[in-house]
């Protein structure tokens, strides 16, 4: 070929924001370090406490680390971008970025899978929940979840190290997403983009399909207990997944379904913020709100850490 390979990226970020730049990095920051406690208490409290130690749970703690994964491969170098108006990262840099980018969410789609087939079990069949969700099933569950994540996140990875980029260097974004990334190459791309239509369909659209089918059960399910509060109990068991599944669902949706083209570019950059940022948030929060265990949990350990 003719062309140079770029070797550097140039990623815009936002624009613009000259009067509320420090302002903007301080809530960006702020948003991380509560995002990050939120998640490693959430850890260490299923890891240690003996009444954090149900299925759901375990689930619970995987998820909290792929959130973590996911907010510190974006905000870090968000705030770097903002504070110098835009930033140069290397195009290795760039695809690992991506590859970390896939792996959580993909990771993240999955484990929310398998926590619905937790809440149907429980709550569909009862009688056999202990022995169909065993410890041995759980880890090799939680074991499938990252390995497909590695996996299906590093074909990509690997099909994109075959192409060749030789400009524009510039992506208007805050990180590298994978089509940013591919309008970049001069190569032929069909083949990539095939690939990732037909994985990210599977991972996406399949295990959504499944938690709606599993969650269709367990509302007829609850709709057959005679006792009002017997459905609201039952129902508050599963309505901090269902919760998250709505926001994770709905931002992934949003981010690429909604139209590049025109004002939509700056929607879905505020979208793909929104979910990398707030998205994590709402794990520690929502479950740290609506949770019994989880409420119990940490007053126990107060109580604990105030006689000591």
């Amino acid at each position: 070929m003719n062309q140079t390979m770029i070797t550097e990226i140039f990623l815009i970020g936002f624009q613009n924001l000259e009067d509320v730049r420090f302002f903007i990095i301080f809530i960006c920051l702020v948003l991380y370090f509560a995002t990050i406690t939120g998640n490693i208490i959430i850890i260490l409290l299923v890891s240690t406490s003996p009444h954090l130690r149900s299925p759901m749970f375990f689930y619970l703690s995987q998820l909290s680390f792929s959130d973590m994964l996911l907010i510190s491969n974006i905000v870090p170098f968000l705030v770097h971008i903002i504070l110098l108006n835009g930033g140069l990262v290397s195009l290795k840099g760039c695809i690992t970025q991506f590859f970390f980018y896939g792996l959580s969410a993909t990771t993240e789609c999955l484990l929310l899978t398998a926590m619905s087939y937790d809440r149907y079990l429980a709550i569909c069949s009862p009688l056999h929940y202990s022995s169909i969700m065993s410890p041995q099933l759980c880890l090799y569950i939680v074991v499938s979840c990252w390995s497909l994540g590695f996996i299906i996140t590093l074909i990509p990875v690997l099909l994109i190290q075959t192409l060749w980029f030789c400009g524009p260097n510039t992506i208007d974004h805050f990180f590298c997403d994978l089509g940013p990334l591919l309008e970049l190459s001069c190569s032929d791309v069909s083949i990539v983009k095939y690939e990732v239509l037909s994985l990210s369909g599977l991972l996406t659209i399949m295990p959504f399909l499944f938690i709606v089918v599993t969650y269709v059960y367990i509302f007829i399910t609850i709709m057959k207990i005679t006792c009002i509060t017997g459905r609201q109990k039952t129902f508050s068991t599963c309505s901090s997944h269902l919760t998250v599944v709505c926001a994770y669902y709905g931002a992934l949706f949003a981010i690429y379904v909604v139209p590049r083209t025109g004002q939509s570019l700056n929607v879905n950059k505020m979208v793909s913020l929104m979910y990398s940022m707030v998205t994590p948030l709402f794990n520690p929060i929502i479950y740290g709100l609506r949770n019994q265990e989880i409420k119990a949990a940490i007053r126990n350990y107060l109580r604990i850490c105030r006689r000591t």
